[in-house]
């Protein structure tokens, strides 16, 4: 009787612990969940904002997304209030360059900083992209060993910043004087194949391509072929009429910037070939990224240099380097970079208007880093531009920089959009953004990957 006894106890003990744990278990699964509340959810699909929302963040990744009432939120999870708030997909900038900082002399800046790339300069502008809301980005043109060791550095989880599509060096016919590192030479089809499979080799995403008019038609040609064969998109410039000519005929991916020049448009035959690029559906869309607002807001930020004042984009830096910064920037008005801007803004109108004319995706990327572009504001004012200046919807200003670059970098079943099993890439901004774009200059909440960043 008392081996029944004791066996009983032992028993009943047993199954107190099991109901603890599997309490523990329960509470702790609830803890790994977060559900955002009451915002107003911009999924990125494009169609209606979901008033009243719900969205289930289990881990990093999505679980469930609806309104209030209709998704049961389990006991235990973290409650986070949107309500008042837009919340969107985390954004996308397909322009960044992470070893600039806004400096206004490139030859000063590379000679001194080029060795502090990879450990300053390039984390610091990644950081600042995050706290402006961007959670994934594409660097055109950086050392390949400093590009591909940020990028990682990031995914591992040791330096805060979004996650980083890098191209490695850009693609030239000669690289520029001092430039050699983060620009390389093409020499012949056997050099661009070599050039094109040495980055790839190296983990590389993209491909860039830059003053394609100045290669042989064969150099460029086999710089796209081995870049698809080796899986990879091929971005090109598209300042000069000719660049855009064989990038078209080689089957360049996605043409940056709307062009350096102060003519009024693009020419005809330009037009001709890109439309009948668009029309060809089986090879999917074309894509530009227009870069238009380095252009646009210029003569503002020269006579409103309070503009630049904004401390922000100081995040990561040494004093030494926002001094030397600040100190190029004491005189916007003379610029060598700019002089022809007052020239070129009156054909920006235009030359986007023909680029949505010809059918074109357009998504948003900034140059962010070139002179006066500072990693922390650059996206939003990209998106202001779009809106306010040149009439673009809000809601395919924002697709722009959300859902089409994560469709161009073929990571769509993980990003671009607020919905279930992907990434939780996700922002929010007290008020309506649909009504005021530049709400975002000023973003309140960043999640990447699930966490809270800020």
């Amino acid at each position: 009787m008392s081996f029944l006894i004791t066996l009983f106890k032992l028993t009943k003990s047993l199954l107190s612990v099991i109901i603890l744990l599997l309490v523990f278990s329960s509470n702790a699964f609830s803890q790994d969940i977060k559900a955002l509340v009451g915002g107003t959810l911009i999924d990125g699909f494009g169609s209606t904002p979901i008033q009243n929302s719900v969205i289930l963040i289990e881990g990093e990744r999505i679980k469930e997304v609806g309104m209030m009432g209709a998704v049961d939120i389990p006991e235990g999870a973290e409650i986070i209030s949107t309500e008042g708030m837009s919340v969107m997909p985390g954004l996308w900038d397909m322009h960044v360059h992470l070893m600039l900082n806004g400096h206004t002399d490139y030859a000063h800046w590379d000679s001194t900083y080029i060795d502090q790339f990879e450990s300053v300069i390039m984390p610091s502008s990644a950081h600042q992209l995050l706290m402006a809301g961007v959670t994934s980005a594409r660097d055109l043109g950086a050392p390949l060993e400093a590009s591909i060791n940020v990028r990682d550095a990031i995914n591992n989880g040791e330096i805060p910043g979004p996650t980083m599509y890098m191209s490695g060096p850009f693609l030239q016919h000669q690289p520029y004087p001092g430039t050699e590192k983060f620009r390389w030479g093409i020499n012949g089809t056997n050099d661009a194949r070599q050039k094109v499979r040495e980055l790839a080799n190296a983990g590389v995403d993209v491909i860039k391509l830059i003053d394609q008019d100045q290669m042989t038609k064969e150099e460029v040609m086999a710089v796209v072929d081995e870049s698809h064969k080796q899986g990879l998109k091929v971005v090109g410039h598209s300042h000069r009429p000719e660049e855009i000519r064989r990038g078209l005929e080689a089957g360049v991916d996605n043409f940056e910037h709307t062009g350096l020049s102060s003519a009024p448009e693009y020419p005809e035959d330009v037009m001709k070939a890109l439309k009948e690029r668009t029309a060809k559906m089986n090879l999917g869309p074309m894509y530009w990224t227009p870069t238009i607002s380095v252009l646009y807001n210029y003569e503002y930020m020269r006579d409103h240099p309070l503009f630049l004042g904004d401390d922000s984009w100081h995040l990561g830096l040494p004093d030494n380097i926002i001094a030397d910064i600040e100190n190029s920037l004491d005189h916007p008005d003379r610029f060598p970079y700019f002089q022809l801007t007052p020239i070129r803004k009156k054909t920006l109108d235009r030359k986007f208007e023909q680029l949505q004319e010809a059918g074109v995706v357009l998504m948003v990327g900034t140059d962010s880093g070139v002179p006066m572009m500072f990693h922390s504001q650059s996206t939003w004012t990209e998106l202001d531009v779009w809106v306010n200046k040149l009439g673009v919807d809000p809601m395919k200003a924002i697709r722009g920089a959300t859902y089409w670059p994560a469709l161009f970098m073929n990571v769509e079943d993980d990003y671009g959009t607020v919905s279930e099993g992907k990434y939780a890439d996700i922002i929010a901004v007290e008020g309506d953004v649909m009504r005021y774009i530049n709400l975002l200059s000023d973003v309140d909440m960043v999640i990447k990957h699930g966490v809270r960043v800020k």
